[in-house]
């Protein structure tokens, strides 16, 4: 009797370097396929593809954000592609607009993200962001590093003119997600910050409960109308969400902090609304052409900026690698993955692979 044959996982970025106990287990489940960095490279990736060069693979593996991308967009051009035994793409990253997921579900192809690896220290990222805005934190280190005994002598007199506590002031979410329900739960424990959010869909009451009691507010203008800080923590879904029309209904004063994706906020609009005091403040880990900062925010003293690493944590990276092999291993060898994003459009094709 021949020996059953082991699921193929298509591994593309650097190799595992974090959990090798993990690993270990994981290569003797499958058959593993590493592609070499030249082989990534788009055009050399498609033609692979077009050839079946690897053959019928079952899952394509991505541990790391920063590695593994080589050949750009999982677009329309690049899926058709793939072989028809593919059924789950496991990646490194919360964020997955590199990716068009719908595209991936229309070939009955499970896509799972690492939102739940990096929620800890995107969360932390987000409650500094918020802290800052409120106590004007950006304007305080422009001022520190500007090495003018001027400059730092005007922030230091007047920062504290226009800075609050961010205790008992409504923190609105935007997404309640993984992430957005940790930077609730923080806010409001640390704070005393009362929890608004916005969602596609109400949570239930016990997700509610367990972020920071938060109250749904069905509309994002009603949302934006009541929030003194609003926080972006949903993913990308194809489109600007915070444009000028939805920035003129932020409560007048009221701060910004984007801990999302970049390309979900119109930055020129964003710009205005700082310049004009209809925002007071913003505080900014993404941009929409990173790694490039809009010109304008960077003169800005009411904004803080980092550099898209509010997941930048060393156990990110652990749970980033550790997650990608666990949700291959649950969805082909259990028939359920952990972290899937785009299971409601397999499902309701009718394409969900088992």
């Amino acid at each position: 009797m021949s020996e059953k044959r082991k699921p193929v996982v298509l591994h593309i970025g650097d190799p595992v370097k974090h959990n090798p106990d993990v690993y270990e287990r994981f290569a003797s489940e499958f058959t593993i396929i590493h592609p070499t960095v030249e082989e990534r490279q788009r055009g050399p990736f498609l033609q692979a593809l077009r050839d079946r060069k690897w053959g019928d693979f079952d899952a394509v593996f991505r541990p790391f954000w920063n590695t593994g991308g080589e050949m750009g967009r999982w677009d329309k051009e690049l899926v058709p592609l793939l072989p028809k035994s593919v059924k789950i793409y496991a990646s490194a990253g919360a964020g997955y607009d590199w990716a068009d997921v719908d595209v991936l579900a229309e070939h009955g192809i499970l896509y799972c993200n690492g939102a739940r690896a990096s929620s800890e220290a995107v969360s932390d990222m987000a409650i500094f962001h918020i802290i800052s805005t409120f106590r004007n934190l950006g304007w305080s280190q422009m001022a520190a590093r500007s090495g003018d005994p001027a400059v730092w002598a005007e922030a230091h007199k007047y920062v504290s003119h226009t800075a609050h506590n961010p205790r008992d002031h409504v923190l609105g979410v935007i997404g309640l997600g993984n992430i957005g329900s940790l930077i609730a739960r923080k806010a409001a424990a640390c704070f005393g910050m009362r929890v608004r959010y916005h969602d596609v869909e109400r949570k239930s009451a016990e997700h509610e409960g367990g972020a920071g009691n938060a109250v749904f507010v069905p509309t994002l203008d009603g949302l934006t109308a009541e929030a003194d800080c609003v926080v972006l923590a949903t993913p990308f879904g194809g489109s600007v969400l915070i444009d000028a029309e939805c920035l003129a209904k932020f409560k007048r004063g009221s701060r910004f902090v984007n801990i999302a994706r970049g390309t979900l906020v119109d930055e020129d609009a964003l710009v205005r609304a700082l310049k004009s005091k209809h925002l007071h403040a913003a505080g900014l880990d993404v941009y929409a052409n990173e790694p490039h900062v809009h010109p304008e925010l960077l003169k800005l003293t009411n904004v803080t900026l980092t550099t898209h690493n509010a997941g930048g944590a060393l156990e990110t990276m652990y749970g980033f690698e550790r997650l990608a092999m666990e949700n291959i291993e649950a969805y082909l060898l259990k028939g359920k993955a952990l972290t899937p994003v785009n299971a409601h459009l397999l499902k309701n094709k009718g394409d969900l692979k088992l």
